[in-house]
């Protein structure tokens, strides 16, 4: 058996090759997994973006120097266990590697889920080492797939964003008439169109988003921003309103131009980057004027409120706010996602290319089949 796997240059992201190497014999307690089914968006360009950062490179080491495994979230089915836990045929969703196999070696099973033990994970987020056995998984429907595969991660961290901000008040970002207003950067990202839908389910919150002029009118179309400004047109926003910035984005030029408007900021959320050429730039950190820009680690909040609520109510509110996100997203009448289907790890490498250079259509949602 051989895996193939797609590989990207980890100091040039746009540059990628295709690898095909032997498998190895599993060791006791290890199964291997034949992937399905992946997602890619930009958020994966975010974990290729901060892969050093936040160790997302660590999770599928590549093994070559130079070279890194981007995850990607979707489908598999074991195909071979040496543990006696999980047997073959088994379907998981979760994070895996863009590449046709994978290893896991489980441990704390529960009918719901798996943990992968490998050592080289035990110190990563343990919110991605966590696989889901759909016919336990309370967010699985096998007719939908696909949406899952493109949208429940995205939303997950959507939705811990809205209950992030709701959770602290919106930090006093309220006007004179008691509504807070919150703006989102990238505003086509699914994320951030997730976070707005989110957002907008609360009588009290406004949301403006901000894109480009290519994106604008499909923006408006969603109809889940009060507001759609393009970047050119920030001079738009009252300097004096109290306001918190959510930033997709990840341009440099952007966060300094918004902390240094607008002037009654009251709080800075960095979640990502679809600027691949601005990860590391210098409107970052503490030379901002205004609050100091805060990272949003989805983990981390997953395991506040699991702590806080229980894992059994997390899990409810979460699979209630899913279901009707996701009803409204593939909506027969007015679907805010096209899904297009690409078949093997080859051509994965393009649709890859396109989402890293920022030319994919937002309306789309890209599958990688491999079977």
């Amino acid at each position: 058996m051989a895996t193939t796997e797609l590989l990207i240059a980890r100091d040039a992201l746009l540059r990628t090759r295709v690898r095909t190497r032997a498998d190895t014999p599993l060791d006791p307690g290890q199964v291997r997994v034949r992937i399905d089914l992946l997602a890619l968006t930009s958020n994966n360009v975010t974990y290729a973006g901060f892969g050093d950062a936040m160790h997302y490179w660590d999770f599928y080491p590549s093994g070559e120097p130079g070279w890194g495994i981007v995850p990607a979230w979707g489908f598999g089915d074991v195909v071979q266990s040496l543990h006696p836990g999980v047997a073959v045929g088994e379907r998981l969703y979760g994070f895996w590697p863009v590449a046709t196999h994978a290893v896991l070696a489980p441990d704390r099973l529960s009918p719901a889920r798996i943990c992968d033990a490998s050592p080289h994970r035990a110190t990563l987020a343990a919110a991605y080492n966590q696989y889901f056995r759909v016919t336990a998984d309370p967010l699985y429907r096998d007719d939908d797939e696909a949406v899952q595969a493109l949208l429940r991660p995205l939303f997950i961290t959507s939705w811990l964003i809205d209950d992030h901000l709701a959770g602290n008040q919106f930090f006093g970002a309220r006007d004179a008439q008691g509504k807070a207003l919150v703006i989102l950067s990238s505003a086509s990202s699914k994320a951030a169109y997730g976070t707005a839908w989110a957002l907008s389910q609360r009588p009290d919150v406004q949301v403006i988003g901000l894109t480009s002029a290519a994106n604008e009118a499909f923006c408006r179309s969603l109809g889940c921003y009060h507001r759609v400004l393009r970047y050119d047109a920030l001079d738009q926003l009252a300097p004096e309103t109290p306001c918190v910035f959510v930033d997709f984005a990840g341009s440099g030029d952007l966060r300094r131009a918004i902390h240094t408007r607008l002037t009654a900021l009251a709080h800075s959320l960095a979640i990502g980057s679809t600027h691949l050429d601005e990860v590391a730039p210098s409107g970052n950190g503490k030379t901002l004027p205004g609050p100091r820009m805060v990272f949003f680690f989805a983990p981390d909040h997953i395991r506040i409120r699991t702590r806080e609520w229980g894992a059994e109510t997390f899990g409810q509110r979460m699979a209630r706010a899913w279901r009707d996100f996701s009803a409204r997203a593939t909506d027969a009448h007015a679907p805010w996602l096209r899904i297009e289907r690409t078949q093997g790890i080859a051509a994965a490498s393009m649709v890859w290319e396109a989402l890293a250079a920022g030319r994919a259509d937002p309306r789309a949602g890209h599958l990688i089949a491999l079977r």
